[in-house]
Parts: structure tokens; C-alpha cells; sequence
């Protein structure tokens, strides 16, 4: 099989990704149609955009340790059938309110609140599975191609949603979105138990997310990962906001003009997802130099003075911005205990998305006072940052002749996962 698909001789995987790729059009969908809804209730405010990516991400802040416990103490399949559940029944509920006409902004507050306690607990999970499925051997490649599907759907979903909103407006938007979640739930329940590799679970008691703390405080290598990526996720990654008032405010265009950016950011974030599949051994080195490239790339797009230009310039964006993210996410995974998975890519998820609360009313508060370039400028610029600093921590660390911030530890579960699939009929 080709290295670009190595992942996909796992049969467990290919039905979840399957699955996936029906639900992620579905998710792009509703993030292009929940901030046009928030533009329309608000009347245009950057602020009010802020605040709802922020009660999106708020939960994962407040949460996101205890959604790692749940992921190391309960088998991670059952609890990703009922998050689904539970995505699919608050898109319902959006869209059935959004259909009344029935809909306020607070309404959509708490909503999008309320969508992310279920990250909070399917985010890590989901992290956590993804090994139990492939293995060792496999997860770089499944990781890229995780990120292939997602942003192969932000080619697609942005697209739809911008032809829905402008036909029929937004509901049937979220009651789409609601029906995707069907094709996870049947992929998860379509899985042979038998090829699942679970890590050990962890028996309830008091003190795990303190323990899980503790392991990661020994790990510097994976201490510098989440720092770049919490603050290119925190202030970097708002392209929600900032593309929906670029699109509105400084070109004067629609929610097809708007759904048009989303797709280029995708277009590049899909390249990037594709060379991801082919990464067998990411480094801290890799993460913090594709920083660097997309903090300048961001102040780029920033500069653009017409929206062809900006559309243009938002795809070796996207490729930059992925390949931070499949690389951190990957060696963060390669590198962890199986028995503090759970945990750590909870903490990961909570720095990669907890963030946005903090960034978002920031980045929505510069936009609507100084006007939405300034919002790029100030992503690019720390993400910039970071990236340089990490770099420069490595190059001390390689000339004390430490390479403890290069190790990523080995998976002793992989081969098993690898010999049953073959075994498999």
C-alpha cells in the first residue's frame, strides 16, 4: 500500500474515517453558518464573533483535564458514541430554533457553550483512540490523514454552506450538520473489537490529573510543543473572525464571498494535511520552524491589498498553520506513556483550543477597533515569536549537547495492532 494511505490497512480506521468525512462537511458547514448567524444577530459586530469562538472553546479551559481522565478510565469507543449523540442533538436544536425564527444571541451563547463541554470530552477521546486503532507504527500517517478529511471538508462544507445561506439562509445548515454525526455513530459501531489495541485503563481515583501534571513537568520536549502551539492556537488561528470581517468589512462581500476564504484557507490546509501522511518521524524542530513560516506568512496576508490577493495569500497559510498542528499533534502522541494518553492530549487539546477564549474577544476587539488587518498583525506577529524562541531553545539545547528535547519515546502496543490487522480477513 502506499505510504500516503499506509493507515488505512487498519479496518477499524478506514470505517472511522469514513465516518469522519461525512461529518467534518457537516462541521464546516455549521462553523460557516453559526459565525454568518452572529453576524446577522449582531448587526457585523467582530466582538460578538469573539465572544461566541470563545464560549465554543471556554469548556475545553475549564474542562479538558477531566475529559482526559474520562478518555484513560472508559473505553474510548462508547464515549465517542455518545458525544456524538450529543453533537448531533444540539446542531438539531440550533437549527430547529434558527428554523422558528426563534433564535436570539444569547440562544446561540449557549449553544455554542454547550457544544463545547462535548469537545471537551470527545476531543481527547478522540486523540486517544486514534493509536488504539493503528498503532505505533501507523499514527503519523493516520494523523495526516485525519487532517486530510477535515480539511478536505473545509474545501467542501464552506462552499455548500455558502450556497445554502445565500439560498435558504442558515437552518438547513445546522439540521444537515445534525444528520452527519449518524455516519460517525455507524462507523463506530461497524468496528471489530477484537482489532482495538486499548491502553490500559486507569481505575477512579483521586489525583489523576495532578499525576498526569506531574509526567508531562518531566517531559521538556512536549512542555515546548504546547507552548508554540498554545500561542499560535490563542492568537494565530482566529480566522474565524478575522476572514469573516475581512470578507464583510474591507471587500465588501457576501457569505459566498466569505464561504470563497474559508475554502482557500482550505485548500492550503489540505496540502499541507496531504505531506503530512508521509512524515514518519516529526521533531520539535519541524513544529517550531513551521511557526516561524506561518507567523510571516499571516503578516502577509495581512499587508494584501485587494481580496483576490487575500484569498490567494490565505493558502500557504493554511499549509503552514497545518503542518504546525500535524507535527505537534504527532510527536506529542509518539511520545507519551499509553497510561497518561489521555491526559496529555487533553492538556494539549486544552492548550490548542483553551486558548481561544483568551484570543478570540482580543483578536475581535482589535479587529472592530482597528480594523481587521490588525488582527492578522498580531497573530503573525507572536506566532512569529514563538516559533523563533522555540528555535532558539533547541539550538542552546543541541550545543549543551542535551537532545532531551528531541526524544520521542517508543509505543510498545503498536506491533500487536499491526500484526492482528494482518491476521485480519
Amino acid at each position: 500500500m502506499s505510504p500516503t494511505f499506509q493507515a488505512l490497512r487498519n479496518r477499524n480506521y478506514r470505517f472511522f474515517l469514513a465516518g469522519a468525512l461525512v461529518s467534518n462537511v457537516g462541521t464546516w458547514m455549521q462553523r460557516i453558518a453559526q459565525d454568518w448567524l452572529v453576524l446577522e444577530l449582531s448587526g457585523g459586530s467582530g466582538v460578538a464573533l469573539g465572544v461566541t469562538t470563545a464560549l465554543q472553546f471556554l469548556p475545553l479551559l475549564l474542562f479538558g483535564p477531566w475529559g482526559g481522565v474520562l478518555a484513560d478510565r472508559y473505553p474510548n469507543r462508547r464515549v465517542l458514541v455518545l458525544a456524538q449523540v450529543s453533537f448531533g442533538l444540539l446542531a438539531l436544536t440550533l437549527g430547529v430554533l434558527d428554523a422558528l425564527d426563534v433564535i436570539t444571541l444569547g440562544g446561540v451563547y449557549v449553544l455554542a457553550f454547550l457544544l463545547g463541554v462535548v469537545t471537551a470530552v470527545d476531543g481527547p477521546t478522540r486523540q486517544a483512540f486514534l493509536i488504539e486503532m493503528v498503532g505505533r507504527e501507523d499514527l503519523p500517517n493516520a494523523v495526516g490523514l485525519n487532517s486530510t478529511a477535515f480539511h478536505g471538508a473545509r474545501i467542501i462544507g464552506p462552499a455548500i454552506a455558502g450556497l445554502l445561506i445565500a439560498a435558504y439562509g442558515t437552518a438547513p445548515v445546522f439540521l444537515i450538520n445534525a444528520a452527519t454525526f449518524l455516519a460517525v455513530i455507524g462507523s463506530l459501531f461497524a468496528m471489530d473489537p477484537r482489532l482495538l489495541n486499548p491502553a490500559p485503563r486507569v481505575p477512579a481515583g483521586r489525583g489523576q490529573i495532578r499525576a498526569g501534571l506531574s509526567y508531562l513537568r518531566t517531559r521538556r520536549d512536549l512542555v515546548l510543543i504546547l507552548v508554540i502551539v498554545g500561542v499560535v492556537a490563542t492568537f494565530g488561528l482566529n480566522f474565524s473572525i478575522t476572514m469573516a470581517l475581512m470578507a464583510t468589512q474591507v471587500f465588501e462581500r457576501g457569505a459566498q464571498g466569505f464561504a470563497l476564504l474559508a475554502t482557500m484557507l482550505g485548500v492550503g490546509s489540505l496540502l499541507g494535511a496531504l505531506v503530512a501522511t508521509r512524515r514518519r518521524d516529526p521533531r520539535v524542530s519541524l513544529v517550531a520552524g513551521s511557526a516561524v513560516a506561518f507567523g510571516f506568512l499571516e503578516l502577509v496576508a495581512a499587508a494584501m491589498p485587494t481580496y483576490a490577493l487575500f484569498a490567494v495569500a490565505l493558502v500557504p497559510c493554511g499549509f503552514a498553520a497545518l503542518t504546525v498542528m500535524t507535527a505537534a499533534n504527532a510527536t506529542v502522541q509518539l511520545g507519551v506513556a499509553p497510561e497518561f494518553r489521555g491526559r496529555v492530549m487533553a492538556i494539549y487539546l486544552t492548550v490548542f483550543l483553551g486558548g481561544t477564549p483568551i484570543g478570540a474577544p482580543i483578536i475581535g476587539w482589535l479587529a472592530e477597533s482597528y480594523g481587521p488587518r490588525a488582527g492578522l498583525v498580531l497573530g503573525g506577529a507572536t506566532s512569529l515569536a514563538v516559533g523563533v524562541f522555540a528555535l532558539i531553545v533547541l539550538a542552546r539545547h543541541r550545543a549543551r549537547g542535551d537532545s532531551g528535547v528531541q526524544v520521542v519515546a517508543p509505543y510498545a502496543g503498536a506491533a500487536p495492532v499491526a500484526q492482528r490487522q494482518r491476521q485480519s480477513p
